[in-house]
């Protein structure tokens, strides 16, 4: 084999600011296996266990929490197939992905679990609580597997603040329209708080998530320098091997 194949493989098999292999049928192979059991699980108690909104317009899509967690199924799909193939543009595609999906759900998570410690009923009607294994599915178990793939199984990322702004930005606003088309046919919010602000407060609800988005985005990338250190060894582009 010759050298600069040798070195290609290399890179393909792990960035040199990478903590572990990826991508690899090994262990990082079972991380986003077992990741995408535990979305397979979420998604099937909405239809083992069908409410109001499952004939609501926009079906469980009006609720962040699930188009989060379908951006973090499509991502370690793509991971998984990486893992198989060892494709270098699945897992590229992957990493970007990834820099939408993993700030989203820190997003989800931290929102979700600060505005419930102050009133479960801002962010979940009582007749729709969810059991403690389906609460943690839902909310807390996509962040913390994108968290292992993005520290441990991906190269830095290379975003700057002005761009992950300007992703978040779009992103909420985004949100924001859908939600409110949502409200048009359904006649209320998914969240309960949407429901008790003005127009100028769900305005500012969502610049502040946006906000919080792109500093997710930020801190992540910093946090991945702390656990695989930091220098000149990074890429153009996530997951791009040269």
């Amino acid at each position: 084999m010759s050298s600069p194949t040798r070195a290609m493989d290399q890179l393909i098999e792990r960035h040199p600011l990478q903590r572990l292999p990826s991508p690899s049928r090994g262990l990082s192979a079972l991380v986003h296996a077992l990741g995408l059991a535990s979305f397979a699980y979420s998604f099937n108690y909405l239809v083992a266990h069908p409410n109001d909104i499952n004939q609501a317009y926009g079906w469980h899509f009006q609720y962040l929490t699930i188009i989060g967690l379908t951006l973090a199924t499509v991502t370690f799909v793509l991971a998984l197939a990486a893992d198989t193939t060892l494709s270098p543009r699945l897992f590229a595609a992957k990493n970007i992905l990834s820099m939408c999906s993993a700030p989203m759900e820190v997003l989800i998570s931290v929102l979700y679990w600060g505005l419930r410690s102050i009133d479960p009923e801002l962010v979940v009607p009582k007749e729709l609580e969810l059991p403690v294994s389906a609460d943690l599915s839902f909310h807390l178990a996509p962040s913390v597997l994108l968290l292992v793939d993005i520290l441990l199984l991906s190269p830095p990322w290379t975003i700057s603040i002005m761009p992950a702004v300007g992703l978040s930005v779009v992103i909420a606003f985004l949100y924001w329209y859908w939600i409110e088309l949502c409200f048009q046919y359904n006649g209320f919010y998914p969240y309960p708080l949407f429901g008790m602000l003005e127009t100028p407060q769900r305005a500012g609800l969502f610049v502040g998530s946006a906000v919080i988005m792109a500093a997710n985005t930020m801190v992540l990338k910093w946090l991945h320098g702390r656990v695989n250190g930091v220098g000149k060894k990074s890429v153009d582009r996530p997951g791009k091997v040269n």
